[in-house]
């Protein structure tokens, strides 16, 4: 039956609506899955990694290349990297591309360079080749170590690393130990375990509230991080005891005994002693053995500060300057500082791990390894639960270039640093301050009839606006002085010496 011309028009127009309606899906369906294909094209996928891994090398080559031909600290003004930046994140896919173009374009200029061979700031923070090419190997397997059975090659590698470095710092048989991230967390660790010993380990449990004072003793040149240590373990500013130094600016070992003595007395409680071997402003050292004395026969927790000039350690003429390391309940040194290793890499030695483990293991059920209860689980030896595989970089590093190799550079920068250090002692215009610890040393630009704080300032503003040098300032004894420390991984000789025309030139 033929419909009436209206009714007809009226189906054949839902007809055609119906099939363009369809039309129109079918369309919007391709464009969404060309444009998703597209957006999927663009994403980097693991197959990728090699060719991207092979562009970051080639730039990471030309970077150390012409590394000093750049300024050590960056040039920028604060603020200025932000504001290269987009306000808000991308809602689609950016090319690895355009994403290495903006890297290149924005961030290098930003950067003050740790690796460059004229870094004499602060204290160095060495990423070895080898290293390096161990910390992109264990990016790749992106492991969390927390557990032996989460990473049990991590682990064992962990333990037998501690034990190469134990043994390259000549400390004694049966002092084991964890790698942290830094000193802070190392110190952080030992800090808890003081105040756990001397509360018979029930803070943790009750907390500190109505107890006995918890006291830890250290001297004024210490990190740092040990007061802030103090602060996050609840013990607090005021309880942290900075005994004066003698000559040498080591603890004094009267002062020391005096202060336990006195807060026995008050009803207080002292909990442990903070040491130090190269300390981070001038390089201080404590006289160790009649500290350690009175620590054990006070009772007290022992932590040794050697971030930076534990290093120097696996020079047996050096040791002399730690003498009686070995009788300490904690020692820190970070291989990320002098040593080599890729950042973060810090070692906590420990005459017996059983009174940090008390302080700081918690194993819930989820985190039981079935069938193993004796194993190790380096979480339990550390703040943080989660752990990066940190050890295969120490591994990659004392194999590259072996322990000989390794004491050379620490010797050269020793030996160079000196030279530099006499040098500027016979300039008439320039006062050392404090004189050589290890690789470093502070002076004073003194000119006559000047005074010296603020000429010493002025000049630091301009080595530093220079960009040829890097260095940083301390106060000592009151006194606005620089520090100059030698130790960047590949620095020369001629790296060192260029220190001397660049302070020489600029102060005039």
């Amino acid at each position: 039956m033929q419909c009436p011309g209206r009714i007809w028009r009226h189906c054949c127009s839902r007809t055609r609506r119906r099939n363009l309606e369809k039309i129109s899906i079918r369309f919007l369906l391709k464009k969404a899955v060309g444009a998703n294909k597209d957006k999927y094209e663009i994403e980097m996928k693991y197959h990728d990694y090699s060719k991207w891994s092979e562009r970051a090398s080639q730039w990471v080559r030309t970077y150390f290349e012409t590394l000093r031909d750049q300024p050590v600290r960056a040039q920028t003004a604060p603020g200025e990297i932000a504001a290269r930046l987009p306000i808000a994140p991308p809602e689609q896919a950016t090319d690895m591309e355009t994403i290495l173009e903006d890297f290149e374009r924005i961030v290098p200029e930003g950067m003050t360079h740790w690796q460059h061979p004229r870094f004499f700031a602060y204290f160095p923070a060495n990423a070895a080749p080898a290293s390096m090419i161990a910390d992109q190997l264990t990016n790749a397997m992106a492991a969390q170590c927390m557990l032996w059975q989460t990473s049990p090659a991590a682990t064992e590698i962990e333990q037998v690393m501690v034990d190469w470095l134990r043994q390259a710092l000549g400390l004694p048989d049966g002092m084991t130990g964890v790698i942290q991230d830094s000193a802070s967390s190392a110190t952080l660790s030992a800090v808890l375990t003081m105040r756990e010993q001397a509360l018979g380990n029930s803070g943790n449990q009750t907390g500190l509230a109505g107890r006995e004072r918890v006291r830890v003793y250290t001297s004024a040149q210490v990190h740092s991080s040990v007061d802030k240590a103090c602060w996050v373990a609840g013990i607090g500013q005021d309880n942290l005891v900075k005994i004066e130094t003698d000559g040498d600016f080591s603890m004094r070992a009267s002062a020391l005994q005096a202060a336990i003595d006195a807060d026995r007395a008050a009803g207080l409680l002292p909990a442990g002693i903070v040491l130090c071997t190269g300390g981070t402003s001038m390089g201080a050292c404590d006289d160790l053995p009649p500290l350690l004395g009175i620590a054990k026969a006070e009772g007290l927790y022992t932590h040794l500060d050697a971030a930076w000039a534990g290093s120097a350690m696996i020079c047996p003429e050096l040791r002399h300057i730690w003498a009686g390391a070995e009788r300490c309940d904690s020692i820190v040194f970070n291989p990320h500082k002098w040593l080599g290793a890729q950042f973060d890499c810090s070692v906590q030695f420990l005459a017996d791990p059983t009174p940090q483990l008390s302080a700081m293991a918690l194993r819930p059920s989820y985190l039981e390894t079935q069938g193993h209860d004796e194993i190790t689980n380096f979480n339990e030896w550390t703040v943080p639960l989660g752990r990066r595989f940190r050890a295969l970089k120490i591994w990659f590093l004392i194999r590259a270039y072996g322990l000989e190799g390794l004491r050379g550079r620490i010797r050269n920068h020793i030996a160079w640093a000196t030279e530099l250090h006499d040098k500027l002692a016979g300039h008439p215009d320039f006062t050392i301050i404090t004189g050589m610890r290890f690789s470093l040393f502070t002076f004073q630009y003194t000119p006559q009839d000047a005074d010296p704080d603020e000429k010493t300032a002025e000049l630091l503003v301009r080595i530093n606006n220079d960009g040829r040098i890097y260095l940083t300032q301390t106060l000592h004894n009151g006194k606005y002085v620089i520090r100059f420390q030698a130790g960047q991984f590949d620095c020369t000789r001629d790296d060192v010496m260029m220190a001397y025309d660049v302070i020489t030139e600029l102060a005039q």
